[in-house]
């Protein structure tokens, strides 16, 4: 027995290339991506990461005085509470727990204990917002610390925010380079206007629940393989590949099983994600410096990549590029996605403040194809 329904029929199955909402935050385009009016490549080229947080937080590119004192604030911001802390002393090296989950934890208790977490208020939310970019790369350093057994590293008080993420995983201030190459990351990571994490902050906050609960709920959608955890998974392939030898009989092996090729092609963009040549090509900059083994896992990737051209016409995302980067620099694999946080923040919370602002209950409606109407 059937029977009828007045929901529309499913056009895409989801979501896919369908207007969810508007936004002044960011448009992806095939040819471009921009913040705001700005472009990633002049941004990348131009920018420093804060500067770019400035844009998509307040609103524009700040002057030389209103730059300053965010940065500021960022730095005076950077401490953990105490209980965060002894958290993630207890947490981070459970064994069923990845650092995902571990900052995902930390991000809820941080709710608990921020005095404005309950007020939905514009002011409230950009000053939780700055106090989320300040604390995460510290909850970062810290839970890594943890996982290396060694002594918590302090945030620093001058360094950058790039510089402080790095300095605060190892206890070595990096090099120029290196601070300059994570601040780029962090500039291409920063906003991708209704992508699965975002558009899961902006159901969470449509509700008119906060900003820590919606930040939660979008690092839980970012763990994710098929969302920001695919630049983990993109390393890890590589790093299975192996060889330039290999590269061939692994990617047949790959192609035959249908299996997925993890940091390639992008639910988006089908001419080519033009994050990922500013990504590799600052990497490969990396690469070429230290030579030796460094070097020789982007020849592999790039190997990969022509490949994956050749056969399939489908170009890398920013991810494949973001693993081969992140690895030569020496940053443990599964601290790529919490670094993605670091980032993405800023996007988030640009978005929360904006579906608070002018607010409607995101409430689709599915199409039931399940069993008709029968006798209980």
């Amino acid at each position: 027995m059937s029977t009828s329904t007045a929901t529309p029929e499913v056009k895409s199955s989801g979501l896919e290339g369908m207007t969810a909402g508007k936004t002044t935050i960011a448009s992806v385009l095939q040819d471009k991506l921009i913040y705001r009016g700005y472009t990633i490549e002049d941004m990348a080229a131009n920018a420093t990461f804060e500067e770019v947080s400035h844009v998509l937080l307040v609103g524009h590119k700040p002057n030389a005085t209103e730059l300053a004192a965010f940065e500021d604030e960022l730095k005076a911001e950077r401490e953990l509470p105490e209980l965060v802390i002894e958290t993630l002393k207890k947490i981070a090296k459970l064994p069923n727990t990845v650092p995902m989950d571990t900052l995902r934890t930390a991000v809820s208790i941080l709710g608990h204990l921020d005095p404005q977490c309950q007020d939905n208020s514009p002011e409230a939310n950009l000053a939780k917002a700055k106090r989320l970019l300040a604390k995460i790369p510290t909850v970062i350093g810290h839970m890594q610390n943890v996982i290396d057994g060694k002594d918590i590293v302090a945030p620093h008080k001058t360094l950058s925010h790039a510089a402080n993420l790095l300095y605060m995983m190892t206890g070595e201030e990096p090099s120029a380079e290196y601070a300059r190459v994570m601040d780029i990351s962090l500039i291409l990571y920063a906003e991708h206007d209704f992508n699965a994490s975002t558009f899961t902050s902006r159901v969470i906050s449509a509700t008119l629940s906060d900003m820590h609960g919606a930040v939660t709920g979008a690092i839980a959608a970012l763990k994710g393989p098929l969302h920001g955890g695919a630049n983990e998974a993109a390393m890890d392939m590589v790093k299975a590949v192996g060889t330039i030898e290999n590269v061939g009989p692994y990617m047949q092996k790959a192609f035959d099983n249908k299996d997925k090729i993890m940091g390639f092609g992008h639910r988006v963009y089908k001419v080519g994600d033009h994050r990922a040549p500013i990504l590799h090509a600052e990497g490969r900059k990396i690469a070429d410096s230290l030579g030796g083994e460094a070097l020789r896992w982007f020849e592999v990737g790039e190997a990969m990549q022509a490949l994956m051209f050749e056969k399939k016409n489908i170009h890398p995302n920013v991810d494949f590029p973001c693993g081969l980067t992140y690895f030569v620099m020496g940053i443990p694999v599964p601290q790529y996605t919490p670094i993605f946080v670091a980032s993405r923040i800023t996007g988030w919370a640009a978005h929360i403040m904006e579906q608070h602002a002018n607010n409607r209950l995101i409430r689709p409606v599915a199409e039931y194809v399940g069993e008709g109407i029968r006798p209980w």
